[in-house]
């Protein structure tokens, strides 16, 4: 069983975003020393008023601080990118990080991302099937042709090729049937995002290992769930330390139009919190981590350990016993 750190390069309004990427630099050696092995960066466009730096500018720059750690996107819209683009970005960066790059990919949600970018909503599922379908030939073959619905390609291939051979592995995120079977069918693990609590998770994890078994994926061996966890020193007082920063963070959801996530101010915290996000001192977050392990045979917990707002000195020491949990 691993730990990785998902790492917040969200914002509040008027925060000084050049004063805060030195933190950011703590924070991931800071996981590195506490044997983390995982680094996730999350993924948007157009979040005004919260500011967010652009995913792979950030990926570059902080990768040669992982050093070792496996690192990627949690996860990156694909539909609204040329996969052509994406597979050169992923190639660079895995050849940065010395083949540990995963290529995290989800649909999308967001209805403004799409339009800003001249892309149906409706067509997120072809266009991300037919995507990935192409990233990998573009990976493993020396010139591609490709005549498809939304891409094209004649006689061409990358400018660089990854380090890892076959390119790097990509981990599907998704939170219906479909979107697990897809993940079990073409993806190198479901990338588990369990903001919507475990009785919805649950029965996904059924599906995704049915259809495993379906597909006969036997090479799949890599079971992540990220999930957003602060670890107190006070098991009383942990509710109330990071309340504020998760109400900002699930309010901005909200304000997405992102289905399903009511917000988070209409019902108790401890309430809305219950079965999505796993806060406490050491001894109740080891029993929670524990639990989410027996309930869905998960062995990567991608943890979210700071949300806009929550001051790094608290995100520091939740890491270090984060750390001493799984050491």
């Amino acid at each position: 069983m691993k730990v990785g750190l998902f790492l917040n390069t969200q914002f509040p309004e008027g925060t000084p975003i050049a004063a805060r990427v030195p933190e950011m630099v703590t924070q991931v050696k800071a996981a590195r020393d506490a044997g983390f092995k995982s680094l996730w960066f999350p993924h948007h466009w157009l979040t005004y008023p919260m500011q967010m730096l652009a995913i792979t500018p950030i990926m570059a720059y902080l990768a040669p601080h992982a050093e070792g750690m496996t690192m990627g996107p949690n996860i990156l819209i694909l539909p609204p990118q040329n996969p052509m683009h994406v597979a050169e970005e992923s190639a660079t960066l895995d050849v940065l990080t010395g083949g540990n790059y995963i290529l995290g990919l989800g649909l999308g949600y967001r209805e403004q991302e799409f339009e800003a970018l001249g892309v149906p909503l409706s067509e997120r599922a072809p266009r991300f099937n037919e995507g990935i379908g192409l990233m990998k030939r573009l990976w493993t073959e020396d010139k591609v042709t490709h005549k498809g619905r939304f891409y094209s390609i004649t006689d061409a291939g990358l400018s660089v090729k990854p380090t890892r051979p076959g390119g790097p592995p990509v981990y599907i995120a998704g939170q219906a049937d479909v979107s697990v079977r897809r993940a079990a069918r073409i993806g190198d693990a479901w990338l588990i995002v369990n903001s919507s609590g475990l009785s919805k998770t649950e029965p996904l994890m059924k599906t995704y290992r049915a259809a495993l078994a379906e597909y006969n994926r036997t090479d799949v061996t890599d079971f992540p769930i990220t999930v957003e966890c602060y670890v107190g020193a006070n098991n009383a007082t942990a509710f109330e330390e990071c309340r504020g920063p998760l109400q900002y963070k699930y309010q901005a959801y909200a304000s997405w139009g992102l289905e399903g996530r009511r917000s988070i101010s209409e019902i108790p915290f401890e309430d809305f919190a219950r079965d999505k996000f796993i806060i406490g001192d050491k001894v109740a977050v080891k029993e929670e981590i524990a639990r989410y392990k027996e309930l869905l045979g998960v062995n990567h917990f991608i943890m979210r350990c700071q949300w806009p707002g929550l001051p790094v000195e608290q995100t520091l020491a939740s890491i270090k016993r984060l750390g001493e949990i799984f050491a």
